[in-house]
């Protein structure tokens, strides 16, 4: 099948906007492997100190036969469930690797936060500039310079998006991605929602929540819903970084051993076949082009995918000197179908879709519509197209995964919105179509704790659009807001016409309300957010990509004056003596992160901090 002229225009559009960069970044990573071997020009007492803790016998296959040598980076602690499973993979790896006349080392191991257990909590704000902590310790345990090849252990939210980040920056060594996979399904993930719709109502105590929402988690691995920990492991397979099929097999199965045996097996073939031949394995950032980082574009658009990855692969793509904006998955998902109904977008969670035909069904799919690059090489050697010769195109379930002539919708997942606001992203995969525009009063608020107690007071009893401002990357990290979920659902159930604007994130996990998230410029950088006031009427209208305050320019520039005139007294007043600093703005370690926070760059540059 040829490819669509759409996919065409957005990759050579990417491509000619990224010259520059891609060929700077080529350029590093061609001079990283100009350099000599690792075992011919490092000191003795470097070696000697890199494996002075490896057994002998590994030791003479590394010193004496020149054996491969891997490096493993791990987000593994036993509090997240998805990472829980990982505690036995470097002894299973190294046993592998070992049957193999390999070497293995595990490099280092990097933070691994949940945003399930922070949601609604100051650790949130931590959350997102975690991301590139966990590519800068990526950058720790890889900066001893000994591997030969990398296997990075992660799953969740910002887990791989920084793994893939840091990995980039040694695009030189071939890299491959160890899957976990998700926890068998539980309560089902509508009877969790209306209970925690319920909850939100009064009409459910803390005791009765807290059981059902233990049978919605409950288990090693991945929450078994399609957020942002499942969404990483679809792009991952689109990339052709696992290989074929790995990202949805259950924790300690058959299957999953088996997945993880092939992994370490495939990086090996890699680094010897290219020995063999000599020339150099191919790296993760020659992998990693512009073609590569459209197939993950277009996999997240026809699964309906989180949003939060209009964040990440834009940083994820930065990182391997490609640039890429929201005008690109915007023009993507006009053509391309949604053919995946999992939670949030529907009723399945990811082990039926996995049961349905999982990753592989939708990449051939996609493959068959012209919408892939089949071209593209994989972790496996194989191209992609040839990865999915063998795939079956009937689906297991329609109710589930569909071909793409005949789609659940006709196109993906995500809309951009523009107008006098800024720019903004809304997950419209969920959103009932009549619901795609809201034309309302606005209700401005400054945290979500402010929003609830409106709505545990009434006050919220007609249309509305409400404003959650100062929640942008440079404001406080650009924190979740998915709190706001069940209230604003209720508020919906009611028949009211409600729809959110924030430069704040929802996660994948947001729902059936119309969100313009992600909006920049955020309040903080002097963004229009910040100066709507309540009842000033907005409209946000998924259909035209309009996202409009209705206020006349004379009004605004007034409000900017005030604004500017009060910021301006708040300065006199601090330069005049000390005051008294609130203790909870540096509390629980975020001060820690102040520097980093006032470098991040907007959510569409990807909010990275390097």
């Amino acid at each position: 099948m040829p490819l669509h002229l759409r996919l065409t225009e957005v990759t050579d559009r990417i491509r000619q906007r990224s010259v520059v960069t891609r060929t700077a970044y080529l350029k590093g990573l061609l001079s990283e492997r100009a350099r000599p071997p690792v075992r011919d020009h490092m000191g003795c007492a470097n070696l000697a100190h890199a494996w002075a803790a490896l057994p002998v016998s590994d030791k003479l296959r590394v010193r004496t036969e020149r054996a491969p040598h891997l490096g493993i980076i791990s987000a593994y602690n036993d509090m997240l469930s998805a990472h829980q499973p990982y505690e036995s993979y470097p002894q299973r790896i190294r046993e592998i690797a070992r049957s193999q006349g390999a070497t293995v080392q595990v490099a280092g191991g990097v933070p691994a936060m949940c945003d399930g257990i922070t949601q609604g909590r100051r650790g949130m704000e931590m959350s997102l500039l975690s991301r590139d902590l966990i590519a800068q310790a990526l950058a720790i345990g890889l900066s001893h310079e000994v591997f030969d090849g990398v296997l990075c252990l992660g799953v969740c939210d910002k887990i791989v998006p920084g793994l893939l980040i840091g990995s980039l920056h040694f695009g030189h060594l071939p890299t491959l991605f160890v899957p976990a996979g998700p926890m068998p399904s539980g309560l089902s993930n509508q009877d969790k929602a209306k209970l925690r719709e319920q909850a939100a109502l009064g009409l459910m105590d803390r005791a009765g929540l807290l059981e059902s929402e233990s049978r919605a988690y409950h288990a090693p691995g991945t929450c078994t819903f399609y957020g942002t920990a499942n969404s990483n492991q679809m792009l991952l397979e689109a990339m052709g970084l696992h290989v074929a099929g790995a990202a949805y097999a259950p924790p300690d199965s058959a299957a999953r051993q088996n997945y993880t045996h092939q992994a370490v097996l495939a990086l090996l073939t890699s680094i010897r076949s290219a020995r063999d031949g000599g020339r150099q394995p191919i790296g993760i950032g020659e992998l990693v082009d512009e073609r590569v980082i459209v197939n993950a574009m277009v996999a997240l658009l026809a699964t309906g995918g989180s949003t939060n990855h209009l964040i990440h692969w834009v940083a994820v793509a930065r990182a391997a000197g490609i640039r890429i904006d929201w005008d690109d998955f915007d023009r993507l998902s006009e053509v391309v179908p949604l053919i995946a109904r999992v939670y949030p977008n529907g009723d399945a969670d990811v082990n039926a879709l996995q049961a349905a035909g999982g990753p592989l069904f939708i990449l051939a799919q996609l493959l068959d519509a012209g919408l892939l690059h089949g071209d593209v090489p994989t972790v496996s050697g194989e191209s992609m197209a040839r990865r999915l010769e063998a795939v079956s195109r009937i689906s297991n379930d329609n109710a589930v995964l569909r071909p793409c002539s005949d789609p659940f919708q006709s196109q993906g997942g995500l809309r951009v919105l523009r107008g006098n606001l800024g720019r903004a992203v809304m997950k419209v995969s969920a959103v009932p179509e009549d619901r795609w525009r809201v034309r309302a009063p606005a209700r401005v608020f400054s945290s979500q704790e402010d929003f609830m107690k409106a709505f545990d007071q009434g006050e919220l009893d007609s249309d509305c659009v409400v404003v959650v401002k100062g929640q942008g990357p440079r404001a406080c990290g650009m924190p979740e807001l998915h709190k706001l979920t069940p209230p604003l659902a209720v508020l919906q159930n009611r028949g009211l016409r409600v729809a959110l604007v924030t430069d704040g994130r929802m996660s994948g996990a947001s729902g059936k309300i119309p969100a313009a998230i992600h909006l920049w410029p955020e309040a903080i950088n002097g963004g229009l957010i910040d100066h709507i006031n309540d009842g000033d009427w907005i409209t946000v209208d998924a259909r035209t990509g309009d996202l409009e305050l209705e206020v006349s320019t004379q009004v605004l520039d007034q409000r900017r004056a005030e604004k500017a005139e009060g910021s301006a007294r708040a300065l006199t007043i601090a330069q005049a003596g000390p005051i008294e600093s609130t203790p909870d703005q540096h509390s629980l370690g975020r001060g820690l992160f102040d520097g980093m926070r006032s470098n991040l760059t907007p959510a569409e540059d990807g909010a990275c901090a390097w």
